[in-house]
């Protein structure tokens, strides 16, 4: 088990490596200065090269890519702006401050989302799912199949807008979206992302119920789970510990890639209620072509994936043995 996780975990790191520089190399060949941008529509020709030289993107490609690798282990230092404390990510010349802080100070709104709207629809997918297969034909199973087509079909913009609308400014269900740390206010933390939650679970919640649904049928029908019911054990002993079993590890996998790809930026529900998170960032970043901050955000989205991959990967071992043994 334990050479099974170094394994992914190396090749984790490796992949990131390759990312970082993919997007270093791409970003750079952008049309656009860092420098230029950081020192304002005015700047005299010496100034330019002055900001040039804190930036570090005077030297070659090469060398400021084994620098920004190197920073975030170790740190490093900026002429004239200072030192930036590892893990550093570069410096943002739209904010005026390390890239890290800024993602530091974001990051608590999106995981928040993240998880919060994960419960839901992990919960209330994946039972739905259970409760369609075992009755499958019957209205409650019909019933499911077009309603997760349907929460399939909609767009969070569109879902997130008309809620918006109807229960936020004219029946007043829910309080305005926003983001309050738990630890200052743990009934406003709740209350305002209990709306962006729910709209962005019902997207999800549709594909759970589908797959769990269509995976849950087939290992249903299982020589295995036949012989569990043969034996004389209960319906709930074989629903529980032998066809959801099997069910797993499609779910898993794909819960894996959605939660990282959410923790990564949920741009268009953070944008929809202006949650000040990660995805907003990014959109500010590209707004305002801050370089360093957008290949944060970038690296940021890949290293969740890659990190839940890895977490994903664990949990076959767990629930397979056969992974860890292959």
């Amino acid at each position: 088990m334990l050479r099974f996780l170094i394994r992914r975990v190396l090749g984790a790191l490796v992949t990131l490596v390759v990312v970082a520089a993919v997007t270093f190399f791409l970003f750079f060949a952008i049309p656009a200065d860092p420098a230029r941008l950081a020192c304002g529509k005015v700047c005299p020709p010496e100034t330019l090269e002055l900001a040039r030289h804190n930036l570090g993107i005077d030297q070659p490609l090469v060398t400021q890519f084994v620098s920004w690798l190197a920073g975030i282990v170790v740190g490093r230092d900026y002429p004239g702006l200072g030192h930036c404390p590892a893990p550093c990510l570069g410096y943002s010349f739209v904010n005026r401050a390390p890239v890290f802080d800024t993602l530091l100070d974001r990051m608590p709104a999106t995981i928040s989302l993240t998880v919060g709207a994960a419960v839901i629809f992990l919960i209330f997918g994946v039972g739905t799912g259970i409760i369609a297969a075992l009755r499958q034909g019957r209205p409650l199973d019909k019933i499911a199949s077009v309603a997760s087509l349907v929460g399939a079909s909609v767009q969070i913009f569109f879902v997130g807008t008309l809620a918006m609308y109807f229960f936020v400014y004219q029946y007043h269900v829910f309080a305005q979206p926003k983001y309050v740390p738990i630890t200052d206010d743990p009934v406003g933390w709740f209350g305002g992302l209990l709306l962006p939650w729910i709209v962005l679970a019902i997207i999800f919640t549709a594909n759970y119920t589908r797959m769990t649904r269509s995976t849950m049928v087939e290992n249903l029908s299982e020589d295995y789970v036949r012989t569990a019911r043969a034996k004389g054990m209960s319906g709930r002993t074989v629903v529980l510990r032998f066809a959801l079993r099997g069910t797993l590890t499609p779910i898993v996998t794909i819960f894996g890639v959605d939660l990282g790809t959410l923790i990564g930026g949920a741009i268009i529900t953070e944008t929809t209620f202006g949650i000040q998170g990660i995805g907003r960032l990014s959109i500010r970043a590209v707004t305002y072509s801050d370089l360093p901050m957008l290949m944060a955000t970038v690296v940021l989205a890949a290293a969740a994936i890659v990190l839940m991959n890895v977490v994903v990967d664990a949990l076959y071992a767990v629930i397979d043995p056969r992974v860890r043994l292959s």
